[in-house]
């Protein structure tokens, strides 16, 4: 449940646990939200704005190099672009025929435009920035409130963030299905930031841009095996794990910003250890907002929102729909 300007409102219609053990160690590691079951408290965008302590942003010993155009926010495929695009009745009857005849795994094949499509969108719009447009209110809370620098790689890390809050969801799935999910989510991460680099920041190189892509994928190496250690543990390690790969280090970070994102990723993890296996596998996740809170709901609206659940996805009956993902766990 979140409360956005004093008004309590459900934020998905969900219920999940991790896994027994995970769930055990983050209801005892995570103090942000068990300091919140009997107050209300601010968003992390507000805590972060409050705060007095002095920091200095991070002085780049480089200029970062500025995208010379826009590109296509995923592709310009009509499918994938265009939510509003509807595929033929003919095509559709079509894939519903072939998917029963060939009892094809949909569980399986979803992982492509959900992780690989929806889900990738997800974690690259929450730091996506462009030279004299408006940013997302996520953005503003890296950018102007936390005062991250405005770059390729600081937006790496952004992206990096939140697709390891989606892969800890997605190691709780069935092993060949998170695994899938995990992989197609990768895979797009890493060939969305081949053209970009190539196409928005105008290099021309390929010997350039696969270096790159080699030091991006240490780094997300070492950021996920960081970050897993913090959600194992406690805030303090999961604060440092955020210092040294969003903070970029900064001895002169404010230590409040970090606090607040601590509280921002523990509430994005809360809410997705709230979803069961075919919520998340259907797409039905997308990032809460700095600028709201999230706090634990009670065993009575969990219920609640499993009987709502059950009843929604009563009514996927075509082929392309059926799942064997949990509805319970």
């Amino acid at each position: 449940m979140l409360l956005r300007k004093g008004i309590s409102i459900y934020r998905y219609s969900c219920t999940r646990g991790l896994s027994s053990k995970s769930a055990i160690l983050m209801s005892k590691q995570n103090d942000i939200l068990n300091q919140i079951k009997h107050e209300v408290v601010e968003s992390p965008a507000s805590m972060a704005k409050e705060s007095k302590m002095p920091s200095k942003p991070l002085e780049l010993k480089t200029k970062p190099r500025k995208p010379s155009k826009k590109s296509a926010f995923k592709s310009d495929n009509k499918i994938e672009s265009d939510p509003e695009f509807k595929m033929a009745d003919w095509k559709q009857n079509l894939g519903q025929w072939i998917i029963k005849i060939f009892n094809i795994d949909m569980d399986r094949s979803r992982a492509g435009p959900v992780a690989g499509s929806q889900y990738f969108g997800e974690c690259k719009r929450q730091g996506l920035y462009y030279p004299n447009e408006p940013l997302s209110p996520t953005a503003r809370f890296f950018y102007e409130t936390l005062k991250l620098p405005m770059s390729f790689s600081q937006h790496f890390q952004i992206t990096l963030l939140h697709y390891w809050i989606l892969s800890v969801r997605m190691r709780a799935m069935p092993f060949k299905y998170g695994r899938n999910f995990q992989q197609k989510l990768v895979d797009r991460i890493f060939r969305d930031m081949e053209l970009r680099m190539a196409d928005e920041l105008n290099i021309k190189s390929n010997r350039i841009i696969e270096n790159h892509l080699k030091d991006f994928h240490t780094q997300m190496l070492g950021a996920v095996l960081s970050y897993d250690e913090g959600l194992m543990t406690d805030d303090i390690t999961l604060a440092t794990a955020l210092w040294r790969n969003v903070f970029n280090g900064n001895p002169d970070a404010d230590m409040r910003h970090i606090e607040a994102l601590v509280g921002y990723v523990r509430g994005q993890l809360y809410v997705l250890n709230k979803m069961t296996d075919r919520e998340f596998g259907f797409g039905k996740f997308t990032f809460v907002s700095p600028e709201e809170v999230v706090k634990p709901i009670t065993r009575k609206q969990e219920e609640e929102l499993k009987r709502r659940a059950k009843e929604e996805f009563a009514k996927y009956t075509l082929p392309s729909q059926k799942s064997v993902l949990s509805l319970d766990e």
